[in-house]
């Protein structure tokens, strides 16, 4: 998958867990903030769904976004 750059003005306490959470799992902070950028936005159950499941990306991604809406509920 290709990389961008950019540029993001964050609050001070969350840069420094970010950079706390990459040096204790051993990644970079880009790949500590992308993580939770995926997570957030359902990127990550989305991609779960297409590998785990049989089904056209119309379908998954519909089962997705049910998913993460009850996940919001709960």
């Amino acid at each position: 998958m290709a990389k961008a750059r950019t540029t993001i003005t964050v609050d001070e306490r969350v840069l420094r867990a970010v950079r706390v959470k990459a040096a204790r799992s051993g990644r970079r902070d880009s790949d500590v903030i992308e993580e939770a950028l995926r997570r957030d936005l359902g990127l990550d159950l989305l991609e779960r769904v297409w590998e785990s499941a049989d089904l056209g990306e119309d379908e998954a991604l519909r089962v997705a976004t049910e998913a993460q809406h009850e996940g919001r509920r709960a």
